[in-house]
């Protein structure tokens, strides 16, 4: 059984379609990529190039968007994006307020005036009152820390 030309022409163009409603409704650059291998596809079936070819063509140029253009995409998209809530507080500096110990499962920490359950980043650190820690990551609603480095 063969497909015609014009047959694969509109398989390709409503897989164009579908990736562009899915983008325009997500805007989350995850199938634009997609839809520019089907569009090269789309015009492959309209020159009668073989299925084989139209394939290939949809995942050469698909793979080859994803990986030359996505980076740049995605930084000029994100540029403006600011870190909302807990995801603000990585990086910033913290007061330690009650001892850091994970064997013990102790320890508090005070980031922009609101405090925080904390636990070190290594195991078998223990953390002072006082110190200055930097938040490393999140983990639930505890803040994983490190100790600030002092600069000479």
């Amino acid at each position: 059984m063969t497909i015609s030309a014009g047959t694969l022409s509109l398989i390709w163009l409503a897989i164009l379609f579908v990736c562009i409603v899915i983008e325009v409704a997500t805007m989350g650059l995850t199938t634009i990529w997609f839809a520019g291998g089907a569009l090269v596809s789309t015009i492959l079936a309209m020159c009668k190039a073989p299925l084989w070819a139209q394939v290939t063509a949809f995942f050469a140029v698909s793979i080859i968007l994803l990986i030359f253009t996505r980076p740049v995409a995605v930084r000029y998209f994100n540029k403006d994006r600011a870190k909302t809530n807990i995801d603000s507080l990585i990086g910033k500096e913290a007061i330690v307020i009650s001892e850091i110990d994970n064997l013990q499962g102790i320890g508090r920490v005070q980031v922009d005036g609101k405090e925080w359950t904390a636990r070190t980043v290594a195991q078998g650190v223990q953390i002072p009152v006082g110190k200055v820690v930097i938040v490393n990551k999140i983990d639930g609603v505890k803040l994983l820390v490190e100790e600030r480095k002092e600069e000479v």
